[in-house]
């Protein structure tokens, strides 16, 4: 949900009264965006607040994951995790863990992350998994779970415990380390809808490829996680790129609009020949972060360019669809677009950075959505509102400019105290605060 101008004035008129632990974790944001400006690549940036918590071998000892905090925690080189929700008999319930291999570790070309979802007499819910692929270049990938309460679905539907595996597909592959990955899980909760709706998937929607969108591009650089996604809108969009970097951005898509998407990488300005596949790869996620689809783009030192396949409108009745893709366009809110650059870029064309430009084409009018009996958790993490399009179209998180106002006329005089105003800035502006 969008910070509100009171909540705003209120986190940055108390900045002085921080205690320790708040002010070192925005004075560690403030470092991860001062070195992204710097140009180097910079790890993963986890949500602010993200509590930690423990995988368990076995379910019987599983922690419990609450809807709309976000969770920190390790996964071993080796073997299953397991975390657990606590749900009632009404509400779909998502869970979306984030792997984060070293930028020094080794992966295979079928190595990654799957997550598992059952409930307490052992029957599964759901399983997914994401890969790294050819280019076997460790990054952030992120799979998800669920628990739908759904006709076309009998089992699951009671309420009670559920249980969240989560492993490495590959931990044992030709090239893949047994170094433990860092996890970022968050949960979220979707009510049920006040009347019954298709059962179905819509049998027609536009599967043409979409022409890419032209123009001159303007220039907006991506962030580090999904929580600090830069917002994005229907534009030409250029950014630098370097090798083993992974940039986020958000778009919002709305009910019954369909979005498209192109990345270009520039030709290299060193001359060098060779070929790396799979070089630049670029995701798309849905508002719960579940993946949607994805493109790799191999790259041989001249200028290269990927599309994502086409994807249906949003619509509620997607998630009735036996494709994963379209099942994944199931809900209205923010869709995340995350680059990659293969770090075997460098080893051929050099350090960088390179240009990549994304064209990203949001078509159709906004519709109404379902009616649904309840707030989900985060709030209005279905839905698009107003601040969501102005963030996109001025490229800023929602509430950023009225908060940077009120730090300003609270006239803080030093520079300490600047900084660590300026992490509650970014921590109180982010969109959808799952702290």
């Amino acid at each position: 949900m969008a910070v509100r101008v009171g909540a705003a004035a209120v986190v940055l008129g108390t900045t002085a009264a921080m205690v320790p632990g708040q002010a070192s974790a925005t004075v560690g944001q403030a470092s991860a965006t001062a070195e992204q400006a710097s140009g180097t690549p910079s790890p993963y940036a986890f949500a602010p607040g993200a509590q930690r918590v423990q995988g368990a071998r076995s379910t019987g000892d599983a922690d419990l994951l609450k809807p709309g905090q976000a969770y920190k925690s390790s996964l071993p080189g080796n073997g299953k995790v397991n975390y657990r929700l606590d749900l009632d008999a009404t509400s779909n319930a998502y869970v979306s863990v984030t792997a984060v291999p070293s930028p020094d570790s080794t992966v295979s070309v079928i190595d990654g992350v799957k997550v598992t979802v059952q409930d307490a007499e052992g029957n599964t819910c759901s399983d997914d998994n994401t890969s790294f692929g050819a280019a076997r270049s460790p990054h952030p990938v992120a799979a998800w779970g669920m628990r739908e309460i759904s006709p076309n679905r009998p089992l699951c539907k009671k309420a009670g415990a559920y249980y969240v595996s989560v492993e490495r597909i590959d931990p044992e592959g030709e090239g893949s380390s047994p170094d433990a990955w860092d996890l970022e899980l968050l949960a979220m909760s979707e009510p049920r809808t006040v009347r019954t709706g298709a059962t179905s998937a819509p049998e027609a929607w536009n599967s043409a490829t979409p022409q890419p969108l032209q123009g001159e591009p303007e220039h907006r650089k991506g962030g580090a996680g999904f929580t600090g996604a830069t917002p994005l809108d229907q534009g030409v969009w250029r950014d630098d790129i370097r090798p083993g970097q992974t940039l986020f951005y958000e778009v919002p898509v709305d009910w019954g609009q369909q979005i498209s998407v192109t990345a270009d990488l520039g030709s290299s300005a060193t001359g060098a020949t060779g070929y790396t596949s799979d070089a630049l790869n670029l995701a798309l996620y849905n508002p719960a972060r579940g993946d949607v689809a994805d493109v790799g783009v191999g790259y041989d030192g001249g200028q290269k360019s990927g599309s994502l396949r086409p994807l249906p409108p949003v619509d509620h009745a997607n998630r009735f669809a036996a494709t994963a893709q379209v099942s994944a366009m199931r809900f209205a809110g923010s869709y995340y677009l995350v680059a990659h650059l293969s770090e075997g870029v460098a080893d051929t064309f050099g350090d960088g950075p390179f240009k990549m430009t994304l064209r990203v084409t949001v078509s159709g009018e906004p519709q109404g959505g379902p009616e649904y009996a309840g707030e989900s958790v985060p709030q209005g993490v279905f839905e698009v509102s107003d601040e969501d399009r102005e963030a996109a179209a001025e490229g800023v998180a929602a509430g950023d400019d009225t908060a940077m106002r009120v730090l300003a006329v609270g006239g803080i005089g030093t520079g300490s105290a600047l900084l660590v105003g300026l992490g509650v800035w970014s921590l109180v502006a982010r969109r959808r605060s799952v702290a």
